[in-house]
């Protein structure tokens, strides 16, 4: 299986690397020319563009920003679906609107080409170990066609349903670990406020019922002030504004999902959308003029 990949972000460079890693034979697209250089040098091909990707490739992989970056790679001047043919297929890893997903897979089917929405959990350390969650929707037959290659790069890797289903599964886990965050940051503040070393109420609870991976990866983020973004708030009020898009679309209410947004772009106006999400905790810093360490 000849496996194209585009998008060599943060995240999609580890887990080109572990494609290759795999054995599988890789073809590798990235508007940025610097990003391609690391795959090449471990044995990948370089393409010049989305057609030349495709045309090299069985099944070609994206792992891009947003609905509009994914459309522009599939269906631009040069892009992937000029170089597609029947029988191969299209496994977007982006994390993206469904709604985009659903156009765009039946767009692709017109070409005779298979898709499946896989965005992915567990940031920059999951992507670079191969332990990231996959979440896939699509027709079953292709996922379980594509599974092993999908586990080259995942711990789990999980079909939720048709196409689209990949993306709201995605926006479930988004707005699980904002809310997660901003639960912890409210909580690590009253404590610094009422003069309780949030460490040891850290080490207390987080075996407790309140305990969670969300908990045990960015309470000591917060605490030895490391915001290095490994999951951007930028991104993460993409993600946010796609569920926002998604409930309004269906007539559902987030309540609390418009709160943390809210919380998020207060951040981004403080200048702080290329920090980490852990950063949320600034946030609750600024209102109750303490510093959580």
């Amino acid at each position: 299986m000849k496996v194209g990949f585009i998008g060599l972000g943060i995240m999609g460079k580890p887990m080109a690397k572990n494609i290759l890693n795999a054995g599988y034979e890789l073809t590798v697209f990235d508007i940025h020319e610097k990003n391609m250089e690391e795959l090449v040098k471990l044995g990948a091909k370089k393409a010049s563009d989305g057609k030349k990707t495709a045309e090299q490739s069985d099944v070609i992989i994206t792992m891009l920003p947003n609905s509009p970056n994914v459309e522009n790679a599939l269906f631009s001047k040069n892009g992937i679906a000029e170089g597609l043919s029947k029988d191969k297929a299209v496994i977007d890893m982006s994390s993206i609107s469904p709604v985009a997903s659903r156009e765009f897979s039946q767009q692709l089917a017109e070409l005779g080409v298979e898709f499946l929405d896989a965005p992915v959990s567990g940031g920059e350390p999951k992507a670079i170990d191969g332990t990231i969650a996959v979440m896939v929707g699509g027709k079953k037959e292709v996922f379980d066609k594509y599974y092993d290659l999908l586990m080259s790069m995942a711990g789990s890797v999980t079909y939720v349903g048709d196409v689209g289903a990949g993306n709201i599964t995605k926006l479930a886990n988004q707005i699980i670990v904002a809310l997660n965050i901003a639960a912890v940051s409210e909580a690590m503040a009253l404590s610094k406020k009422a003069g309780v070393d949030p460490q040891l109420v850290f080490e207390a609870i987080r075996g407790g019922l309140a305990g969670s991976t969300v908990m045990n990866a960015k309470v000591p983020m917060i605490l030895s002030r490391n915001f290095n973004p490994g999951f951007r708030i930028e991104l993460h009020i993409k993600d946010l504004q796609n569920a926002l898009d998604t409930s309004h679309s269906i007539h559902a209410s987030l309540p609390l999902t418009s709160q943390i947004m809210e919380i998020l772009q207060a951040l981004k106006v403080d200048g702080h959308e290329k920090d980490d999400h852990a950063s949320i905790a600034k946030y609750y810093e600024k209102i109750n003029n303490l510093t959580i360490e």
